[in-house]
């Protein structure tokens, strides 16, 4: 929650490249705390610098892939950076397995390593550079990005006219979110946060062997599909986001999230009532494995790519540090609060998540706007178009 209060500043001050590099670096260096910890202590840094890094990561890397991917693409290039997080959660998973946790966490050093070196060979977001007044910079990057032989002149001359209307603004603090203009695109971004956390995810995931057991299933084969599973959903996530759209996948993921909360709700019912008691493993493991793969093709990654593309560049540094400690504090909440809910009640547990991604169902249908097939620039001008109808009619 730290990194991500800080995040949009840091990414509008040094730059996307730069806060990628910073938080590469404090990554690095809290593994390295924890692989040569001789106490407790040490272990906490480790913790508070890695969790610090993956605060400002969670909203820099999508927001540079929206910045400099074509609009085509856009939701396939910043989908694909959930999908490579469930490969990590998965090789992490698995290669805990087998390691100690001192070799894990040297291990965890190579992804961080790589980022430094690879950072070096990529462009910076041609929209920050337009947007702080490097023009030579801006065009070659754009350049680079789109090939030596395409033709960058109205792509180049659309961002540069978006960013000298937006420089006549003044940079936005958090107070200026709550204006006409700016409030409905913060009210999507913070909107799906709250939908992507409060539907259960994360207290559903970290104690997963704990439900399993709860339910007779073996909990070594049910984490480990559970690992696996969001690989290949979240794939097809990204091969469908740019075809079928952001709306289609969200309301499609939130109906999934709906019915497997039921089926466990259901389960443990019967469970509690003593009720078909061989039928309950089963269906515990099913409504599981609907649930996170109904999060993985949509719910997961799709509020980040919305977050990306909604907020106009002078609001984005505070907007989406807004967006990304919602969802890191609806995080917490759901880990810290799911134990109480499962010792009050297993089934009730499951209905109230199925309340919650019922009512994300009508958030989306009624509030989140279609993106794919247009460029930032267009979307945002919608956005702001809209709002500004509003207020003229007020």
């Amino acid at each position: 929650m730290v990194g991500a209060v800080t995040s949009g500043s840091i990414a509008d001050f040094i730059g996307r490249k730069g806060a990628m590099r910073m938080s590469s670096a404090f990554c690095i260096t809290g593994w390295l705390s924890i692989y040569f910890a001789k106490d407790a202590l040490a272990l906490d840094v480790g913790r508070l610098a890695t969790g610090y890094g993956m605060g400002v990561f969670s909203y820099v890397v999508p927001v540079f892939i929206a910045e400099i991917a074509p609009k085509n693409l856009r939701g396939a290039l910043t989908t694909l950076n959930q999908l490579m997080i469930s490969c990590g959660v998965s090789t992490s998973f698995l290669i805990g397995q087998l390691l100690p946790w001192r070799n894990l966490a040297l291990f965890s050093l190579v992804p961080s390593a790589i980022m430094l070196v690879g950072l070096l060979f990529i462009p910076e977001s041609p929209r920050w550079l337009a947007k702080i007044g490097k023009q030579k910079e801006f065009e070659a990057a754009l350049q680079q990005l789109r090939g030596k032989e395409a033709d960058t002149s109205s792509e180049a001359t659309e961002i540069q006219d978006s960013m000298e209307s937006l420089q006549q603004l003044p940079q936005a603090k958090l107070r200026d979110l709550f204006q006409i203009r700016y409030l409905r695109s913060v009210t999507i971004g913070v909107g799906l946060m709250v939908c992507q956390q409060f539907g259960g995810i994360n207290g559903v995931v970290f104690y997963l062997r704990q439900t399993f057991v709860s339910a007779g299933f073996p909990p070594d084969l049910g984490t480990t599909i559970c690992a696996i599973l969001p690989i290949f959903v979240t794939a097809l996530g990204v091969s469908l986001i740019d075809r079928a759209g952001r709306r289609a996948l969200l309301l499609v993921s939130a109906t999934g999230l709906v019915l497997g909360c039921l089926l466990d709700g259901a389960a443990f019912f019967m469970k509690d009532h003593e009720l078909l008691l061989d039928a309950v493993p089963a269906l515990t493991v099913t409504g599981i494995l609907v649930y996170i793969g109904s999060f993985s093709i949509g719910m997961g990654a799709v509020p980040w790519v919305v977050m990306s593309e909604i907020f106009p560049i002078n609001v984005k540094g505070v907007a989406g540090s807004l967006a990304t400690l919602v969802s890191w504090f609806g995080t917490w909440v759901a880990s810290y609060t799911y134990n109480y809910l499962m010792s009050w009640s297993t089934y009730g547990t499951f209905m109230i998540y199925a309340l919650i991604n019922g009512l994300a169902i009508i958030f989306i249908a009624r509030v989140v706007p279609e993106t794919k097939g247009r460029t930032l620039e267009e979307i945002q001008a919608t956005i702001n178009n809209h709002e500004e109808d509003q207020e003229h009619r007020k």
